[in-house]
């Protein structure tokens, strides 16, 4: 059971880094620093020094701030499309605590690949959606949502990683279902 909920976890805390590549990083190093909830081996413990959470600290208030200034934060997404899936490669392979299981070059194959979706979906279809919609004037409430959801899974990911599981399954069934509910209206449609 200790593996699934280090694989779960990990998801968790990848696809957090989607949102934001520094949120994840700090909550994991915060948290292997001060608590028992989280043992990293070496090298991952390099993220509980103090100069790692000093410097995810500066460059997650940077991040945050970018995020928030008109055309600053495109540029910002632009930076952050190598960023944020090499964050969840390092957060996957940091958490999932199975590195002796599972070999670390699929663990941060896993952590890229969540992370690199999530954010895809978010800098592709989300933000464009939203500046189109609203004339720009959503993207700081939006960007806010996601610095909200990112902390708050980066949190559940670590503390209740059956939550994740149940969520990954519930948004799988949603995909799953949307895409044969399009497949039944094209097929009465061709028909």
């Amino acid at each position: 059971m200790d593996v699934l909920t280090g694989i779960f976890s990990a998801f968790g805390l990848s696809a957090s880094a989607g949102l934001n590549a520094y949120i994840p990083l700090l909550v994991v190093a915060l948290l292997g620093r001060f608590t028992n909830l989280i043992k990293m081996d070496p090298p991952w413990n390099t993220l509980t020094d103090w100069w790692v959470i000093g410097l995810l600290v500066v460059l997650c208030l940077i991040e945050v701030f970018a995020d928030k200034v008109p055309a600053v934060n495109h540029v910002n997404d632009a930076i952050q499309t190598f960023v944020r899936p090499v964050a969840g490669a390092i957060i996957f392979a940091a958490s999932a605590k199975v590195l002796t299981d599972i070999h670390p070059v699929l663990s941060l194959v896993c952590g890229l690949l969540v992370a690199g979706s999530v954010h895809a979906v978010k800098s592709a279809a989300v933000r464009p959606a939203v500046t189109a919609t609203t004339g720009g004037a959503g993207n700081i409430p939006v960007s806010i949502l996601e610095d909200l959801i990112s902390t708050v899974l980066s949190i559940l990911s670590v503390i209740v990683p059956a939550l994740i599981a149940m969520f990954i399954i519930l948004f799988t069934s949603w995909i799953v279902w949307r895409l044969w509910r399009r497949a039944n209206r094209l097929k009465i449609q061709n028909s």
